[in-house]
């Protein structure tokens, strides 16, 4: 099948889209940019890098903009998947029956097949796999034990280890299901090229922060 892809710069839609290209093409990217920094529905954080991301495995990146207003924000997607020509919709879901069950309603009303094939793995096999295929760069953290000291830092096996241990000290979720971190990938096995990255800036707001990144 032809699919369009929903992606957020981060892990979970990235790793997604590398599951789904063995059997399906992804010609479309599709990134919904919501002025809600609290959307239920879709990732904030460096938002702007999915041109980047698109950049980067040379696919091409449809831009939706959304206010974020819960359920309204629904419309904002349907409107961004309306007349591609493709057959499905790849999605990053993992647990989110919130989000995975919206997604789906979507694509139903449009005739699109969805494909989420993240959903209910283990979530330290897939960390572990993710890992071992992708460079993925923590850039916001809101949950104890993720200080100023996670903002930039690639994830790797010394990194998922201590995400073992905050998940038995404070039941973090380890992939971040959470909020309790979000990510941008520079690499993946579907890339042309690594991303490169303009000027950063570590923000930290007591319990949370954000680094922000330019584009190059």
């Amino acid at each position: 099948m032809d699919l369009a892809a929903l992606v957020s710069g981060g892990k979970d839609s990235a790793y997604a889209i590398h599951l789904a290209s063995k059997d399906h093409s992804v010609k479309t990217l599709v990134s919904i940019h919501s002025r809600n920094e609290e959307s239920y529905m879709y990732h904030t954080p460096n938002i702007h890098m999915t041109e980047e991301f698109s950049k980067a495995c040379d696919i091409p990146l449809v831009i939706e903009t959304s206010s974020g207003e819960k359920e309204l924000e629904l419309i904002d997607m349907k409107r961004g998947l309306s007349n591609l020509d493709v057959d499905g919709v790849v999605v990053g879901a993992i647990e989110s029956e919130y989000q995975r069950k919206r997604v789906e309603n979507i694509c139903s009303s449009l005739g699109l097949e969805m494909i989420a094939p993240l959903w209910h793995a283990d979530p330290l096999t897939l960390m572990t796999e993710m890992i071992g295929l992708m460079e993925i760069m923590i850039v916001h953290v809101s949950a104890l034990g993720l200080d100023e000291s996670w903002l930039g830092r690639i994830l790797d096996e010394g990194a998922l280890e201590e995400l073992k241990a905050l998940n038995k000290k404070y039941r973090i979720h380890i992939a971040g299901e959470g909020g309790e971190y979000e990510t941008l990938v520079l690499n993946a096995p579907f890339f042309k090229r690594r991303i490169k990255l303009g000027a950063t800036e570590k923000i930290w707001l007591g319990d949370r922060g954000i680094l922000k990144i330019s584009c190059p």
